[in-house]
């Protein structure tokens, strides 16, 4: 997989996060677009990407498989209050060659993560259109490569807030996640341990352990149009208290990340389903 198509898959993913009240939509839908976004070169790093790349559209709508904006997942359990699913996330590889900080070390490569979600709804307004919910997804982590390695388990429990009928502005959906990041030793050392052969000046050896890693903070505003779709987001990052907060690595303890993305829907489906997130 090359690192322009993952680094498109991430766009899309950090775009996850509004939603629309019940409607019908097709069973599937096929386009293409633009994604401008800027990122750290992994949390912790005081180096920013700056990328401007074509990302793929697929939305799918099916009664256990979906895919939209919140991502790829499978609904194993669906109540008005308790939803289990799957959960997917990306990351995208950084070049050490590139990266000052890690000058000398192996590359990171690109991440694969899955594991259960269970998300719980606290509060909906009577028109559905306002929600508040507890996200809970554990993930194992996976490099993307010829020969994948586990790196470790992810814990990311989140609260979100999505409004689909903010005053003034129909059509608009905001979504706000909030929460914190655990990860094991494993996942943890990927990205922060100093083995000692690559210790260096300023560089010294470093073993991460298990534990906290940080809050997220995240805002992301979109508007579906008949034939295309608009969507942002801007995250903060604060690794202040993390386990691996000491980490030779870790140059920067917070940041703000942020992305753009038009994508224009190209074809869709006759089959109408009523889809209610």
């Amino acid at each position: 997989m090359s690192h322009l198509f993952k680094r498109a898959l991430i766009a899309l993913g950090l775009l996850a996060g509004s939603v629309q009240a019940a409607e019908e939509k097709p069973l599937w839908e096929i386009g293409a677009g633009v994604a401008a976004f800027s990122f750290p070169s992994y949390r912790g790093s005081d180096q920013t990407n700056n990328f401007l790349m074509p990302v793929p559209l697929f939305s799918y709508h099916g009664d256990f498989f979906k895919a939209d904006r919140h991502g790829i997942r499978g609904s194993f359990f669906d109540s008005d209050r308790v939803d289990l699913t799957v959960s997917l996330a990306l990351s995208p590889p950084a070049d050490s060659n590139e990266i000052k900080a890690r000058t000398g070390m192996p590359d990171l490569e690109g991440t694969f993560e899955i594991g259960p979600q269970m998300d719980l709804t606290f509060w909906r307004s009577e028109n559905r259109a306002r929600f508040v919910k507890l996200l809970l997804p554990v993930r194992a982590a996976f490099t993307v490569e010829s020969s994948p390695k586990n790196i470790g388990w992810v814990f990311h429990p989140k609260l979100n807030m999505d409004i689909t009928d903010l005053p003034g502005m129909p059509g608009w959906n905001l979504g706000l996640l909030a929460g914190p990041l655990f990860g094991d030793k494993r996942q943890n050392a990927y990205y922060y341990s100093v083995a000692p052969q690559y210790a260096m000046a300023g560089r010294p050896a470093y073993e991460a352990t298990s534990g906290y890693g940080g809050m997220q903070y995240l805002v992301g505003l979109s508007k579906r149009f008949p034939k295309f779709w608009v969507g942002s987001f801007l995250r903060y990052d604060n690794l202040s208290g993390a386990s691996f907060a000491d980490s030779p690595l870790v140059k920067q303890k917070d940041y703000v990340a942020a992305g753009l993305v038009i994508t224009w829907v190209f074809g869709e489906s006759a089959t109408r389903v009523l889809v209610d997130d």
